[in-house]
């Protein structure tokens, strides 16, 4: 789920502003996600620096330690006011690594066994694909590599079986004049 909305620079600041001036017949503001702790420390719900601040003037107050912050509709300022007014909300869902997801597909098995156990499914296939899909492209890769281990050996081979035609040595009829100069010298 999500959790009231940070704002961590004016880029941001400016997008909630001009989606929140739709609703301004609707709400005049917005709750953000500041809060003050118990030392009064102003801080974010998700735990996002507070680096960026757009209080409208004279905010934040000091005595106003229990007191939730709005983005006003109109202006885009910051406001604290009393937690009990009825305002809109906004909310912003963390961006989620593929990597923790997996680790939280497989926390949530220990959770909740029947949603887990198909959790647990949906990993080991997802698992499974990838090796699958690894396995093929070794396959692949080396099946390209042997066929062009073959090929090069059967050039190879038809080269020297051409060019062996093509070196200088004794043919059928030299052999068969000296044969008969042997006769003939063996007769006399």
């Amino acid at each position: 789920g999500g959790m009231l909305s940070s704002v961590e620079d004016p880029a941001e600041s400016n997008f909630l502003v001009e989606h929140a001036d739709l609703y301004t017949s609707k709400t005049s503001g917005f709750w953000i996600g500041i809060y003050r702790n118990v030392k009064g420390q102003l801080l974010w719900q998700d735990n996002s620096a507070l680096d960026f601040v757009n209080w409208s003037e004279g905010q934040p107050s000091e005595d106003q330690l229990d007191y939730c912050v709005e983005l006003s509709a109109s202006t885009g300022y910051w406001n604290i006011v009393p937690c009990s007014s009825q305002k809109g909300f906004i909310c912003k869902k963390p961006k989620i690594n593929p990597f923790l997801f997996a680790l939280y597909l497989f926390t949530d098995a220990k959770k909740d066994k029947a949603s887990g156990h198909r959790n647990m499914w949906i990993l080991l296939t997802l698992v499974l694909i990838i090796l699958l899909g690894m396995g093929f492209m070794i396959y692949f890769a080396f099946k390209i590599k042997t066929q062009s281990d073959t090929a090069r050996k059967e050039r190879w081979c038809s080269r020297q079986i051409k060019y062996s035609h093509a070196l200088p040595g004794r043919d059928n009829e030299s052999d068969s004049t000296n044969n008969k100069e042997k006769d003939e010298h063996s007769v006399v």
